[in-house]
């Protein structure tokens, strides 16, 4: 049996590394979540987290993963067979569509390579075509986490403006919030999805949803059924700081915490951090001659970068080298760029010699699986890394 050393690098996209401040606050112990300790707990997170969002409206927080909180913006804010214009920018995007699907609305899906993010020109298209608005919600994946692809969301809103169409607008940040520039009033999102494990710095286990005005009155006349997603009871208990269900509350102490790390250290530094480390990423992957899966420079990800392995070689095999040999964990290819795609995640709680040795593993397991890569990458890295 191996003997390991160290701590393990993980290195996926999400779940992100736990920064120890953020453990020992969960370690605590539980308090009554109908308590007034726990109330003012409450309080103080929906107002921490209304900056990380950008909005002055209501953030709700589940007990769940982003599955179900993409769950809770669908059933809350439409009815059975209404459209919604979806975009195949991904995995993650195409199972958002499909849970559309599943819950009786009928998808109007825009086909697309995997490589792009969604065309605003698509948008437009698809809303000119469809003057009856029957169209209800236009759904966004902001970072697609299986191939490192950012849309541009103010474009996809100026795009719905222009054509006048009154459907609305649905986000999913899970793998950006934190971690990419975003703002849910001033971009006019109506509903914000995220979840608790990348950006913010935690396990698994919290799902969000930001909510603008018109998805609030879209709230009041919607059929999907709901009971555990519905917002208005949450948004009711949250005003005195409680839940309509036992709240995760260990979990909540966490987030307590690692908002309290984001704030210190400032969101626009948090987002040049993230900036700065995807660059030294994607230089080592130019400079050993490999492809970023991201076809356009301008949708570049902040929060982990796709590499397109040249054909004959597994990206699998190079990550089960990189395990065995270096206990680090890479990100698969899922969908279909199962073994044709690794992924390096560049999330959350990590500074500049984390991403240095996360490199550096790559480029060993690389090496050792046969992929031909030219020297000088990570010395591409290192030198924007050694800026200040």
């Amino acid at each position: 049996m191996t003997s390991r050393t160290g701590r393990h690098f993980l290195q996926i996209p999400g779940p992100t590394n736990v920064p120890d401040r953020v453990l020992r606050a969960m370690s605590a112990p539980t308090i009554d979540h109908r308590g007034p300790e726990f109330a003012e707990l409450t309080l103080r997170l929906l107002g921490a987290l209304k900056p990380v969002f950008d909005t002055e409206g209501p953030v709700v927080i589940y007990p769940s993963s982003g599955t179900g909180a993409w769950e809770a913006a669908l059933v809350n804010t439409l009815s059975p067979g209404d459209r919604v214009l979806c975009f195949e920018t991904g995995h993650f995007a195409t199972l958002w569509q499909r849970m559309a699907r599943d819950l009786g609305l009928r998808v109007t899906l825009v086909p697309g390579d995997w490589r792009h993010g969604v065309d605003p020109h698509d948008v437009r298209r698809e809303l000119d075509a469809d003057p009856g608005g029957s169209i209800k919600a236009v759904c966004v994946v902001h970072n697609e986490t299986s191939t490192g692809v950012t849309s541009p969301v103010p474009e996809v809103r100026r795009a719905m403006d222009a054509a006048g169409h009154p459907a609305l607008l649905l986000v999913d940040v899970i793998s950006s919030l934190g971690s990419i520039d975003y703002h849910h009033d001033a971009w006019g999102v109506d509903v914000t999805v995220a979840g608790s494990q990348k950006g913010l710095m935690l396990p698994p286990g919290l799902g969000f949803n930001a909510l603008g005005a018109k998805a609030l009155a879209a709230s009041r006349t919607a059929r999907l059924p709901k009971s555990f997603w519905h917002w208005g009871p949450v948004v009711e208990a949250n005003r005195h700081g409680f839940f309509p269900y036992t709240p995760a509350t260990n979990l909540l102490l966490g987030l307590d915490e690692a908002l309290r790390m984001l704030a210190e250290e400032g969101l626009p530094q948090v987002f040049a951090r993230h900036t700065r480390h995807a660059a030294a990423t994607r230089a080592a992957v130019r400079g050993w001659g490999l492809d970023v899966l991201c076809a356009d420079e301008r949708a570049y990800s902040s929060s982990l970068t796709g590499v397109l392995l040249p054909d004959g070689h597994d990206a699998d095999r190079v990550r089960r080298i990189v395990l065995d040999r270096f206990d680090m964990s890479l990100g698969a290819g899922l969908g279909r760029l199962a073994g044709r795609v690794l992924r390096i995640g560049h999330l959350g709680h990590l500074g500049d010699l984390t991403l240095a040795g996360t490199l550096a593993g790559v480029k060993l397991g690389l090496t050792l699986a046969g992929v031909p890569v030219r020297p000088g990458g990570l010395d591409a890295a290192l030198e924007l890394l050694r800026a200040p």
